[in-house]
């Protein structure tokens, strides 16, 4: 039962920030597309974002190491 919960916490735990990084990246291809002149504007705030939602994952991959790893 415990490696179902662990496992079913780790891809929630990774599949949230996999989700913002492709909704970031499509976001700011769509709004290059239609201003390219503010390409870097874009590209600090997808980076900014990227960084964050990376941060999000280990932050909680380490949670969840952790929690199953201490007794």
């Amino acid at each position: 039962m415990q490696r179902w919960t662990f496992a079913l916490i780790l891809i929630l735990a990774t599949l949230g920030p996999s989700l913002v990084i492709a909704m970031v990246g499509y976001a700011s291809i769509k709004a290059l597309s239609r201003n390219p002149s503010a390409a870097p504007k874009i590209q600090t705030t997808m980076i900014l974002a990227f960084t964050f939602a990376a941060a999000i994952a280990v932050l909680a991959l380490l949670i969840l190491f952790h929690m199953f790893t201490s007794k």
